[in-house]
């Protein structure tokens, strides 16, 4: 018959003491729960000084570093943009940007354009005796840069959302929400139709740089923006980018049916850099007509790629 396993710990010679100072241990841990006053605390003093002058003022120069680090980022980029430092190696900022700093297209000219809405801040905020605290981040100033106001209103736009946060820097929520109730209190009705012509205005739209003078044909028109067909492609923008001509029903045909050649024109991928020549002189020149020697360079060019073009019948 088996017998039961014994209940007996086994002693290991030499360890007999170490259950001892265990229990010790708990009944001290025991006695101090039961008697608090009784138990050792232990506190680490903490020397507090305070900064020599020559410190309280390196203190604020790197904190207004960091907080204008952003500031510096975009004063930075639009230099590399303006002055072209990027050509040596890159055909385009937004090639250079993704390849040097790993910016998205969005990201760099965030960057800029929070960077225009800083100085349009310092430049329009009221100095009554009071300071407005300013943006340290250019997310803080996101919605502000894409909502494309006028600089007076942004700096209204900043007031309101600092006095919202309690007169504190305000986080990009509250300055969307500001910016939102301020759009739809102005709101205004779109004042352009499809097939309208009109001129583009880049003003700070970066997607609109070199686009100056540049005049299409309105294709889409929504609440704020309107889609513009130009000889070199289609730009989505904002009803301030945009100036009508004002042009007679006829005359807007005729620029529409030009349109539509010069695109045709600018889709050959073969075709001659004198061809863009023509193109970007007749694409900036906003009138409705063309002169005898424009139209015959126009249909000679036509020719020599075999583009077809018929002028549709009057009814």
């Amino acid at each position: 018959m088996n017998k039961p396993p014994s209940r007996r710990k086994k002693v290991i010679p030499g360890a007999s003491e170490e259950p001892k100072l265990a229990t010790d241990s708990v009944k001290q841990n025991t006695f101090e729960q039961d008697n608090p006053a009784s138990a050792t605390i232990t506190v680490t003093a903490i020397e507090v000084t305070e900064l020599t002058l020559e410190e309280q003022s390196l203190r604020l120069q790197f904190e207004r570093q960091v907080e204008r680090a952003f500031l510096s980022a975009g004063q930075a980029l639009m230099e590399l943009r303006d002055r072209r430092l990027y050509r040596s190696t890159h055909q385009t900022f937004e090639e250079y940007c993704r390849d040097r700093f790993n910016y998205s297209r969005d990201a760099a000219y965030l960057k800029i354009s929070a960077t225009v809405v800083y100085g349009n801040l310092q430049k329009f905020l009221p100095t009554n005796g009071r300071q407005i605290p300013m943006p340290t981040i250019g997310r803080q100033l996101r919605f502000l840069a894409k909502a494309e106001l006028e600089p007076a209103v942004q700096a209204d736009v900043w007031q309101q959302a600092v006095e919202q946060a309690g007169n504190k820097i305000p986080s990009g929520r509250i300055v969307k929400d500001v910016v939102d109730r301020i759009r739809e209190s102005t709101k205004v009705p779109n004042p352009y139709h499809i097939g309208e012509i009109c001129i583009l205005l880049p003003k700070d739209n970066p997607d609109l740089r070199g686009k100056t003078g540049y005049w299409g044909v309105v294709s889409h028109v929504g609440e704020y923006s309107c889609t513009v067909q130009t000889w070199d492609g289609d730009y989505t923008v904002k009803i301030e980018h945009l100036k009508s001509l004002e042009l007679l029903d006829e005359d807007c045909q005729f620029m529409q049916q030009l349109c539509v050649r010069l695109r045709q024109l600018h889709q050959v991928a073969t075709r001659d850099e004198a061809v863009d020549w023509l193109l970007q002189g007749l694409g900036k020149q906003a009138k409705p007509y063309l002169s005898s020697l424009q139209a015959k360079l126009l249909a000679a060019v036509e020719r020599e790629y075999k583009l077809v073009w018929k002028q549709p019948k009057q009814n």
